[in-house]
């Protein structure tokens, strides 16, 4: 193999698939990235066995072939080079892969391609599109909820299913819910519940970042594929089933409460400073108009704020852990941000005027 990639180019398509390599990998091959060169274009893939996702650039190819090197290596080489480098790459006589650009030189180990696992993707029973802002929000409005609790794996990923004419992504960690939904794209009709894992949409969100195209999108019982412009991810799927979500989610809150969702949101920090970081829960004291805002920690003293609120049902004491507070805050893209609440052992719903489409719930705590 030997061709000559623009370096721009080449970092491009390794910073979207080495995210995918583990830093510590017990089986060697997984620390490689697959470069096929041939036609004008070199095609690069990465997988950890449950992610794979390749991505094609162009590339003048003096002589086809194919190679796995090191991804981290090799992207951490592009990176350092100059813009408007001109990359070479060709495997030597001591078949090990020469990288020249300019006066710099590097020599490589490579593995045996055939040894690069290839991952299937067959039987997809749902094709549909998104544009990349869709996505984006569907992905953004959720994942902060998702639980990084190992032993319950069934929530460590956004839950995606079609729903009474929606597209609907949820996740909770069983302290906080988000959900977020939007018409349903043709294609997707029927599409069952599918768990797509922590890692897979980091990756996609990354990989999306910044753009307003397509998104292809392959739905089978155990694969979830995106293809985006010239890079095609496809996931395994967490084999689990996700909770009744529905049942959490409150019907007859009706104590409503509107606030100025920055102004509140700072005053939850600041008097979250003085919180124990374990529980760093707030107490909220509701009375007419009015918000007290209240911590107490015997190690480091307490703080107390009120705000001016729109709020005219019966007074109201309930406690919440303060970074959740503060994760739903970032959700909220109106200047208000409403919250129906019950009593103070039940489950707080919060909406965002500016988008129907996305509710979260919290979980209160014992103050």
């Amino acid at each position: 193999m030997r061709l000559s990639i623009e370096r721009a180019a080449l970092l491009k398509a390794l910073g979207h698939v080495q995210n995918v390599v583990e830093r510590r990998n017990t089986i060697p091959i997984l620390s490689n990235v697959l470069m096929s060169a041939e036609g004008g274009k070199v095609t690069l893939v990465a997988t950890d066995l449950d992610i794979e996702i390749s991505e094609d650039t162009a590339a003048d190819v003096g002589a086809p072939g194919q190679i796995t090197a090191p991804a981290h290596t090799l992207y951490d080489i592009a990176r350092k080079l100059p813009d408007g480098a001109q990359v070479s790459l060709q495997i030597n006589a001591d078949d090990r892969l020469d990288v020249d650009a300019g006066r710099s030189h590097f020599t490589l180990p490579l593995l045996p391609s055939g040894d690069f696992p290839k991952m299937t993707a067959d039987g997809f029973t749902h094709n549909f599109v998104l544009k990349a802002p869709e996505l984006r929000r569907l992905i953004d409005k959720t994942r902060f909820a998702i639980s990084t609790e190992e032993t319950r794996y069934y929530l460590n990923g956004i839950y995606c299913h079609a729903h009474d004419g929606a597209l609907r992504a949820v996740a909770t960690d069983g302290h906080r819910l988000a959900l977020a939904e939007m018409d349903l794209p043709a294609g997707a009709e029927g599409l069952p519940g599918v768990i797509i894992p922590r890692k897979t949409v980091a990756e996609i969100r990354r990989l999306i970042d910044g753009g307003e195209a397509d998104v292809a999108i392959s739905v089978s019982e155990a694969k979830i594929r995106f293809h985006y412009g010239s890079a095609v991810l496809t996931s395994k799927l967490i084999d689990g089933t996700f909770p009744d979500y529905e049942r959490v989610i409150p019907k007859g809150n009706e104590k409503e409460l509107t606030i100025d969702n920055k102004v509140f949101a700072d005053a939850v920090d600041r008097v979250a400073t003085i919180s124990a970081e374990k529980s760093r829960s707030v107490k909220v004291t509701l009375s007419q108009d009015n918000l007290a805002l209240t911590v107490n920690n015997p190690e480091s003293g307490n703080a107390h704020e009120e705000l001016m609120v729109d709020y005219s049902a019966d007074p109201l004491e309930i406690g919440f852990n303060a970074k959740y507070l503060l994760d739903v805050a970032n959700q909220i893209e109106g200047r208000d941000a409403t919250f129906f609440l019950d009593s103070p052992a039940s489950p707080a719903l919060v909406k965002d005027a500016e988008d129907p489409g996305a509710l979260f719930v919290l979980m209160p705590l014992r103050v």
